[in-house]
This record gives structure tokens, C-alpha cells and sequence, in this order.
């Protein structure tokens, strides 16, 4: 005979059961529309040049780009964009500026992002107020020529020198590149006719002239107008919503983002 087994419901503690999957959906909800959304306003491509040299870029708008300081590897954060200058022990040693604002300190101060330390280094900087982009080869952010100092940005590098076949290396050279002839992995940030912003990452290790050649060749060498080196090596990184390239996972100490 089967055996019938009597359920009895406690009302009260099905009704704060009943509450607390309430306050959970309802919790959750929140925390999901307060999450700030993705960047969109940009796009990725991977291209292989002729020269083997494997090339991710980004390609954005001026407005779009942000300096920011960070103490990890891009894979460990949410930001999107790609590796910025140099740096040693938590010093930036590339200028890093947004309006005059260093993005790791106060003006003047040593490794904030103020300088490009030692000597004058090739600097990418976009004159938001003329709508220009320029490369400035100087020391200090306060160099800069820039028609209003409350509306630029300035990411300091190693000239490309893109449309300088004959002296782009000996400048690169004077501006102390590193391993210029050796192939390591590599980055770098240039821009275009229509003032398009290039982020780009070659795992591909690579020399400095392979990979400015390929920038030439899969980006257009009468597109490009100019650009600089960024760090390399095991500091190339990027992060975007389709591809993740950590470098050697070390951490960097300043990145270029997008914001929208």
C-alpha cells in the first residue's frame, strides 16, 4: 500500500524565503544596470602583412582615446585599448598628459608623466581646440605647442617617423630606441589623413623597421601621416571584446583606453 507523506507549508518561513529571492532578483537587476557599458565606438582587425609581421589594430577617433595610469597587466583589467610608453620600476618615463594634468602625480614630478626622461622623445599629441594631430620631439609637457592647455592629450614614445624614409631610424636611434634592431613584440599609436587614431599591437617579434613596415603597408603609406613607438617587448598588450594579447603578463604602468 503506498505510503502518502502529508507536506506542510510553514507560511512564515516560506514568506521570507519568498523575500529574500525578491531582494536577490532585485539586487541583481541593479548591479547590472549600474555596470558602466563596453567601449563601442571603435574597430579591430588582425592582419598579417608580407612580412609575417601580425598586426591587431584599433582604430578610433580622437575624442575616444584617454591616457590612464595602472599597475597591472591589461588582461586583468576592464578597460579597453592597448600598452602606452615606457616605464621602469613604477616610473613613467614617457610623457603621459590630458590638459596639462600628468596621469601618475603632479606636474614637475619624476615619473608622474610629465617628462619624456632623459632627453626629447617623439610625442603624439591631439590639439583638440585646432583639431590637429602633430609629433612634438620634446622633454617636457610644458614644451608642448597646443592652441588651448585645457583641451589636448599627449602620449609620449619613440618618433616612427612615417613619412621619413631617409632619417626615421637615425632619429628613432637619437631618440634612445630600444632594441630597435632586435625582434621583439611591438606597439604603437598613429594617425591618418582623416585624423583616425591607429592602436597597434604585433605579437609577431619583430624589428622596429618590420613593424613600421607593416603598419605602411597594411594600414596605407598614403593614408598614414605619422606616429610613434610605444614600449614593447613583453609589455604589448591589448585588450579589446574579441581579442586578448597579455604580452608576457607582466604589468604596465600606463595605458591608452578607449572611453566610449
Amino acid at each position: 500500500m503506498p505510503l502518502i507523506r502529508t507536506i506542510r507549508l510553514n507560511p512564515n518561513r516560506m514568506f521570507v524565503h519568498l523575500v529574500l529571492i525578491f531582494v536577490s532578483f532585485m539586487l541583481t537587476i541593479l548591479l547590472l544596470t549600474r555596470l558602466p557599458d563596453k567601449p563601442k565606438q571603435y574597430t579591430y582587425s588582425a592582419d598579417q602583412a608580407s612580412n609575417g609581421v601580425k598586426l591587431h589594430t584599433i582604430v578610433t577617433r580622437p575624442d575616444n582615446i584617454g591616457l590612464k595610469a595602472v599597475s597591472s597587466n591589461l588582461s586583468r583589467l576592464p578597460d579597453y585599448g592597448i600598452n602606452g610608453g615606457f616605464f621602469w620600476e613604477g616610473q613613467l618615463l614617457s610623457l603621459a598628459v590630458i590638459n596639462d594634468r600628468p596621469v601618475r602625480g603632479n606636474q614637475g614630478e619624476y615619473g608622474s608623466g610629465w617628462y619624456n626622461i632623459d632627453r626629447p622623445r617623439g610625442t603624439l599629441v591631439w590639439d583638440e581646440a585646432r583639431k590637429v594631430f602633430s609629433i612634438q620631439v620634446v622633454e617636457s609637457a610644458e614644451e608642448l605647442i597646443v592652441a588651448d592647455r585645457t583641451r589636448y592629450w599627449a602620449q609620449g614614445g619613440v618618433s616612427m617617423g612615417l613619412r621619413n624614409e631617409a632619417r626615421w631610424a637615425a632619429q628613432a636611434v637619437s631618440e634612445e630606441m630600444p632594441v630597435i634592431d632586435e625582434r621583439r613584440m611591438r606597439s604603437g599609436i598613429a594617425y591618418d589623413t582623416a585624423n583616425n587614431v591607429y592602436l597597434v599591437v604585433a605579437p609577431t617579434p619583430c624589428t622596429g623597421a618590420e613593424f613600421r613596415n607593416a603598419l605602411r603597408e597594411r594600414i596605407g603609406e598614403d593614408r598614414l601621416v605619422d606616429g610613434i613607438f610605444l614600449d614593447g617587448d613583453g609589455s604589448s598588450q591589448l585588450r579589446v571584446a574579441k581579442a586578448l594579447l597579455p604580452g608576457d603578463h607582466r604589468e604596465v604602468y600606463q595605458m591608452i583606453t578607449l572611453l566610449r
